[in-house]
């Protein structure tokens, strides 16, 4: 028994140190977290928007609306799944961007069956080679926006290459990456965020 009790003893000095140094230096760590998830290139001019589905606040569409709006694009692309009261997800976006003031001309309806990230792109980069996309801005939420950015650069290498992906990040109200740890809904979003990471990087 004393054998065990020396043998613990370092082990739990080991362990309240480094609980120690993790909350000394949160205010470091905690927001590197949170930055690592996004990836936002910025507007720059390309053939195409396309405006990822699973945002229900708006911004996304908007950020896209204001794409074209600003002359970065002729139209932007809305992905839509269904299943929102019989539905699909992209009319819904377009009809609450017209409501906002942009012309429905600016967007382009596809509803789609994705039911993930990855079945967007697998869904989504055919549709861009039929209209002869070379460079596209892909917009979407800034946490999903790194996870996202893989993804689409992934499938478009599995197609061959030959479109330019860049990723334009929109805030949401529930992240932020400065502060995602003070509120229960930034917590989840980045609790999921950081699984699907993890999970596609160990090939799940």
């Amino acid at each position: 028994m004393g054998r065990r009790r020396r043998l613990l003893f370092p082990l739990v000095i080991a362990l309240v140190a480094i609980a120690a140094t993790l909350a000394l230096t949160s205010s470091w760590w905690l927001p590197a977290l949170g930055w690592a998830l996004v990836r936002d290139e910025g507007p720059a001019k390309a053939d195409l928007a396309v405006v990822l589905g699973g945002d229900f606040w708006g911004n996304r569409i908007v950020k896209g609306g204001e794409l074209v709006r600003q002359g970065y694009v002729p139209a932007a692309l809305v992905s839509g799944p269904p299943g929102i009261y019989g539905q699909h997800e992209s009319d819904l976006e377009i009809a609450y961007a017209v409501r906002q003031g942009y012309p429905p001309q600016y967007f382009i309806a596809f509803p789609d069956d994705a039911r993930s990230t990855r079945d967007e792109a697998e869904m989504i980069l055919p549709e861009l080679r039929r209209r002869h996309v070379r460079r596209v801005l892909v917009v979407t939420s800034d946490y999903h926006s790194g996870r996202a950015g893989r993804i689409f650069r992934a499938e478009e290498r599995t197609l061959g290459g030959g479109i330019e992906i860049h990723m334009v990040a929109t805030p949401d109200q529930e992240f932020h990456p400065d502060s995602w740890w003070r509120s229960r809904q930034g917590q989840k979003i980045a609790f999921m965020e950081w699984s699907k990471t993890l999970s596609s990087a160990i090939g799940f």
